[in-house]
């Protein structure tokens, strides 16, 4: 069967089960078809005076009875510093079981070490919004048993809400806990700030275990993870580094091309309408996305503006904007820099939400609903505004769904900045390899070249033009980039569909083709 978008979707999978087509951005999330709460919390109970603490984690995963096909989650804030998934993986194989489902909020090159236990077969399904590295070298190549899920940070609270994912064990690191469970990652020696995407798996899942470097006395406050939702706490050397938190993919970029498009975007911010007292923003983790939050940061005191909010991904460069007045509060359900764990801890205006609250379709407050402009990257466009940020040239998973696709449906102004090249490989492409985020929810894309206006934002490209903005055609846009690069061959790819692309509602947007070879 094909999608709204024309992409060709199996009806089954085996493993997976049954499979919808997406249909439009908001076509089944205010439709009659809205998926109520289908499942319900696990009750659990102890008796008065009885200890959660364990000895080591070997432990306390074996006080959860592990079994042969369960599923396994944990987050990724500690992002490329994590240390728990790996030990939890090695434990989970010396005890024997086989057939799990592995369903982290993301996987990054941390994670590498998973690619034995993949090709042996003791790690057959994953879901998770990001898979990075040698993995998705190998998931591309075809070695996970079953196709991986790719869904957007929303779409995972909405993939457990509803029962999709299953958690029987989450492994959740903390940089500061209680012999209770109580839990945060604002501060401690491994601080890294918000755990907003730990929240969902600590309360749906049917065994909870912390794993903390810093056991501190009852009560841990801040409570990010309450008591109530926690089977085990146990005390290990490490939790992982958190100076890796922060990659060339979360901070400022240097470039001086990127630099440039950053400034054109800011531009176009200041411009579109929508930068006044009182807007919302949100920008993406990529280094020049982050950059026109520099020149949005300069336009908003020249001009005296005041926003009301910012919220996701947050840097130690929203803070400064924060503690500048420029913005009355941060929504922070992921912090990317391990220094902004201070302004977590210390600043009521620092508000850590889960990420329920902030991308979760199927809620009636999700804060990207309330989002004016958000500043987003991408690894390819096309003709059609579709954006790509999980596949690279060659057809090879390598990337991130993230909030990507959550925020764009919901700003007033989704905005996503790329080069029109790198490495001579053209970036606007007739079809992107894999569609991420639709047109339908993609009103600019600005590149060193020009900017170029969804054809469905009329008055938006008028009012550019009429303040000096290079507006320019995609598809023109294309053809003077094309005769720059050249027109690369296309990258042959096999038969076997390795991964599905879930859009935010459930419904599979795209499918990825194993390659042959990654040469």
């Amino acid at each position: 069967m094909k999608n709204a978008l024309g992409v060709e979707i199996p009806e089954y999978i085996e493993g997976l089960g049954e499979l919808k087509p997406f249909q439009g951005v908001w076509e089944s999330i205010i439709g009659d078809e809205i998926p109520s709460t289908n499942i319900v919390r696990t009750l659990k109970a102890k008796k008065a005076h009885t200890s959660k603490l364990c000895g080591d984690l070997k432990e306390a995963v074996q006080k959860c009875n592990p079994f042969d096909g369960m599923t396994v989650t944990f987050h990724h804030h500690l992002r490329g510093g994590d240390g728990v998934l790996m030990q939890t993986i090695e434990i989970l194989d010396e005890m024997g079981i086989k057939d799990i489902t592995l369903a982290s909020s993301s996987l990054t090159s941390a994670h590498d070490g998973l690619v034995p236990y993949v090709e042996k077969g003791m790690i057959t399904r994953i879901f998770s919004s990001g898979i990075r590295g040698r993995l998705g070298e190998i998931i591309s190549m075809g070695k996970l048993k079953h196709p991986a899920i790719i869904h957007s940070h929303g779409g995972r609270v909405r993939d457990i809400l509803t029962g999709r994912i299953k958690p029987d064990l989450s492994v959740l690191a903390a940089s500061a806990a209680d012999e209770e469970g109580n839990a945060t990652g604002a501060h401690g020696p491994s601080a890294f700030g918000s755990m907003g995407y730990a929240d969902i798996d600590a309360r749906y899942s049917k065994n909870v275990i912390i794993v903390t470097d810093n056991l501190v006395d009852y009560p841990c406050v801040p409570g990010s993870i309450r008591q109530h939702f926690v089977d085990h706490v146990v005390k290990v050397d490490s939790i992982g580094d958190a100076t890796k938190i922060a990659s060339g993919t979360t901070r400022i970029t240097k470039s001086p091309m990127d630099l440039r498009i950053a400034r054109i975007a800011a531009t176009v911010i200041e411009h579109s309408g929508l930068f006044k007292d009182g807007m919302s923003f949100q920008v993406g983790a990529g280094g020049a996305s982050l950059a026109v939050a520099k020149f949005l940061r300069e336009d908003m005191k020249r001009k005296d503006i005041k926003g009301s909010f910012m919220i996701g991904g947050v840097t130690s460069y929203g803070v400064d904007m924060l503690e500048e007045g420029l913005f009355q509060a941060i929504f922070d359900v992921q912090s990317f820099d391990a220094a902004v764990s201070t302004s977590v801890l210390n600043n009521p205006q620092h508000i850590e939400i889960t990420c329920d609250q902030y991308a979760n379709p199927n809620n009636c407050g999700a804060m990207t609903n309330k989002l004016d402009v958000v500043v987003l990257g991408a690894l390819e466009v096309d003709v059609d505004f579709n954006v790509n940020v999980i596949t690279g040239s060659s057809g090879e998973i390598r990337g991130a769904s993230g909030g990507h696709s959550d925020t764009a449906s919901g700003a007033n102004l989704s905005v996503i900045v790329c080069p029109s090249f790198r490495g001579r490989l053209p970036i606007v492409k007739d079809r992107v390899h894999t569609i991420v985020t639709p047109g339908e929810s993609v009103d600019v894309i600005v590149t060193e070249r020009g900017v170029c206006v969804n054809p469905s934002k009329p008055n938006l490209a008028a009012a550019l033009k009429k303040a000096g903005v290079k507006v320019v055609d995609i598809k023109d846009l294309k053809k003077e980039v094309d005769a720059m690069t050249g027109i690369p061959a296309e990258k042959q790819l096999g038969d076997k569909v390795v991964a599905l692309v879930e859009y935010r509602d459930g419904t599979i947007i795209d499918v990825i083709h194993n390659v042959e070879n990654l040469s």
